[in-house]
Parts: C-alpha cells; structure tokens; sequence
C-alpha cells in the first residue's frame, strides 16, 4: 500500500478560443491517480469541497482505484482551485486559490498500517495550518515506510523562496526519495549547479535524489553514482501533471525492484546503476505519455506494454 497525502484540486484549463474546461488535478492527487492506474493499491489523504467540484474529485479517485484515507476532510466549504494556462508549446502556468487545513490528530490513524511507502509533497507541504500534519504523518510512517517527497514549487504560492528553500531542506532531511525538476531548483537555488544541489540533499539524508530536465531526461544521485537518462520522445501536447506522473512511476519502479520500506534504506541508497537507469526509464515513459495527452491523463500498466 502507498499512502499519499496533499492537495487535490480542480484545474481550470484555458483552451482556446477561451473555453475552460474542468479537470481534476493537484500534484499529490495525481500522484495517487497515476498509481492507481498502475494497479498499485493507493489511499489518498486528502481535503474536498461538498460542491459540485469536490464530487467530481471524489468520483475521479473511485474510478481509478484510489481509497480516500480515514481523516480526509471531505466537508471543507469549498474545494481547491487552479487556473491553468497553455503556453503554444504546452507549457502550463498556474494560479491558485488554495486553502489547506490541519488534520484531526492522532496522525497514526491516517497512514494505513501496510503500508511500505508515504509520499508528500507541493502546496500542501508548505502551507500552514495544515503543514504541521505533514510532519506529524511523517514522523510517525518513517518507522515503518519509506518517505518519497516532491517539493514541486508553485512560486505564486509559496512566497519568499528563502523561506521555502528553509521547509524544502526540512523536509528533504526525513526523505528517503526526492524528486524535483529543474524548474524548481532554478526558483530555490539561482545559479547552482544540478549536482550541488543533488550532493547537499544527499548530506541532508536523502537516499536517493532525481532531478527531471523536461525533454532533456533526468538525473538520479545516490552517495555512490550519479546516473542520467535520455527523456522519451513524445509529441507534447501539454505538460500538466507530467512531473506527478514522473514521480509515480519513480514510486511504482522502486516498489518493484523491492526498495520501498525501513527495511530497505541501505538497499535504496546502494541501488546499482542498472536498476536505477531502469527505474528512472519507468519512470519517464509515464511522463512522456501524460505529456502526449490532455490534463493530467497518465497511463494504465497495461498501455505500456508493447504490442
């Protein structure tokens, strides 16, 4: 089991010629969706509206197998919302109206007991009241679970990067796995190289940091190798929800090759090179799919097998 907590909200799309279309979205949202669809059992921790949009939200993760996990607030007044634009390549710039609320302690009872891997991350991570309940889900799944972390920046958002890049390297210290993407090192850390960053995380206590590069591929550091994938090539449509989709396959890959859980930290930070180009490969094939379609739209295991 994986249990994912942050945001889930409602992308309002622009398409042209000035039509919006409702699609769900939020970063931790569609990182359980992208694993749900990969037949992993999920359970999402989460906060909804009781509005027409919260409903839509709440089918979308029944449909694809996702469990809301016991503590989501599913009675907030209204549900999150970001405006998304296109750019003519597909790049998607957003703006937020986000409200994120703190859970009902004690937080053991919002972790399912199985399970091998808590994943967090992005708005919800950053954003008081509710960030407080990140850390206390944390410190109570890292005794038995792995914790995956994507800082995924909304700088519209977040604010001071200063003071972000100060949560970030919080977090990132209880991690075992993070993911972050160009985009957002270039807002925490203006001017530094990739592999600095990648080398300070790493000293934090990290076991093991990738860093996507969009169409240029992505990284992957341990203590003892640095290794680099080419992307997949794809024809883009847009890039909403490719980095989720990314960091569900990283998840997903890492379940397989049996590095998920306390059990397995050495194992993780030792993975050999052929194993993490293999995880990393998963993982990019996600992406490039979800970047080939509309919305975040990841694929199901059975759509990347080859025919």
């Amino acid at each position: 089991m994986i249990t994912v907590v942050g945001e889930a909200l409602v992308d309002l799309i622009e398409r042209p010629p000035g039509t919006v279309v409702a699609h769900p979205g939020g970063s931790p949202a569609n990182v359980a969706v992208a694993l749900g669809r990969l037949g992993r059992p999920t359970s999402l921790l989460t906060q909804v509206g009781t509005d027409p949009y919260g409903r839509l939200l709440i089918e979308h993760f029944r449909d694809n197998g996702v469990r809301l996990a016991p503590g989501s607030l599913l009675d907030c007044p209204v549900t999150n919302v970001a405006r998304t634009s296109l750019s003519p390549d597909g790049q998607a710039e957003y703006t937020f109206d986000v409200a994120w609320r703190a859970f009902a302690p004690p937080p053991v009872r919002q972790v399912e007991a199985n399970s091998t891997c808590l994943h967090v991350g992005s708005i919800a991570a950053v954003l008081e009241p509710g960030s407080v309940s990140i850390d206390a889900l944390i410190n109570t799944a890292s005794r038995t679970a792995t914790i995956s972390y994507d800082p995924n920046c909304r700088p519209s958002l977040m604010g001071n990067p200063a003071r972000v890049r100060h949560r970030v390297e919080g977090l990132v210290a209880v991690s075992d796995i993070v993911k972050v993407s160009l985009d957002d090192l270039a807002w925490l850390y203006p001017g530094q190289q990739h592999s600095e960053v990648a080398k300070a995380w790493l000293d934090l206590g990290a076991r093991l940091v990738v860093i996507t590069l969009g169409a240029d591929g992505a990284w992957g550091y341990t203590r003892h190798r640095a290794t680099r994938i080419d992307a997949v090539a794809v024809d883009v449509i847009d890039t909403v929800g490719a980095g989720d989709a990314f960091m569900a396959g990283l998840i997903y890959a890492c379940g397989e090759a049996n590095l998920l859980g306390t059990h397995k930290r050495a194992e993780l930070a030792a993975v050999d090179d052929a194993v993490l180009v293999d995880i990393l490969q998963f993982a990019s094939r996600i992406a490039a799919v979800t970047c080939g379609r509309r919305g975040a739209d990841p694929p199901t295991l059975a759509e990347l097998v080859p025919r």
